[in-house]
């Protein structure tokens, strides 16, 4: 497949499994602690961009409901609309994230959970470059990606009528396209999931 092939089965992957992948009421889980650890690092009101936002649950949600401020990118109509609905103090917008633009120094942080193994490999370098030139000095990453690398296609996905496809680096190469992003990596931790997992990292620009 073209690289355009694969966004348009992620993109109709989940404009078709929407609600069955997260329901509008669905808890953090997980991303409870993580969210809440974020916060601790962010400034009042500060802005986070949200790569991969879904539909804005958890994560929009969480945090424009602690005041701050949320634009959230996704590559499904479905869940864009959906985030929009459900988290109204949010700023959504269908994309593709690897061609997105936005200003540099826009964003205190950026969270992008599980988005950049649904993107085709060639261009997450050149995707997390952007990250750093977008976030303030000082400001975070909060990414968990792949931990060995894989790329593949799920028939049927969550029980549904359509694909899935995924590609992803392994931990080691991910935190090397961090740093080579100029971003320092400030922890790493292995999330597991099933009989595999994936790679947590929070990352920071330099800066004060």
């Amino acid at each position: 497949m073209t690289g355009d092939a694969e966004r348009e089965l992620v993109r109709r992957g989940y404009d078709a499994i929407s609600c069955r992948y997260r329901g509008d009421a669905a808890e953090a889980g997980r991303y409870a602690r993580w969210l809440a650890d974020l916060q601790d690092r962010l400034p009042a009101s500060g802005s986070v961009l949200d790569v991969g936002c879904g539909c804005g649950v958890p994560v929009a949600r969480t945090l424009a409901a602690a005041g701050y401020q949320v634009t959230g990118v996704d590559i499904s109509d479905v869940q864009v609309e959906r985030a929009r609905r459900l988290v109204p103090a949010g700023t959504f917008i269908r994309a593709d994230a690897t061609s997105a633009t936005f200003e540099p120094a826009s964003f205190d942080a950026v969270v992008c959970l599980y988005s950049l193994i649904h993107m085709p490999l060639d261009d997450q370098p050149g995707l997390l470059r952007r990250i750093g030139c977008w976030l303030r000095p000082a400001g975070w990453l909060l990414a968990v990606a792949g931990q060995r690398a894989w790329t593949g296609t799920e028939q049927n996905w969550l029980g549904g009528q359509n694909a899935m496809w995924w590609s992803q680096a392994d931990a080691t190469t991910y935190r090397s396209w961090l740093e080579q992003a100029g971003l320092q990596v400030t922890e790493q931790e292995f999330v597991p999931e099933g009989d595999g997992g994936h790679a947590l990292f929070w990352a920071r620009r330099p800066g004060s």
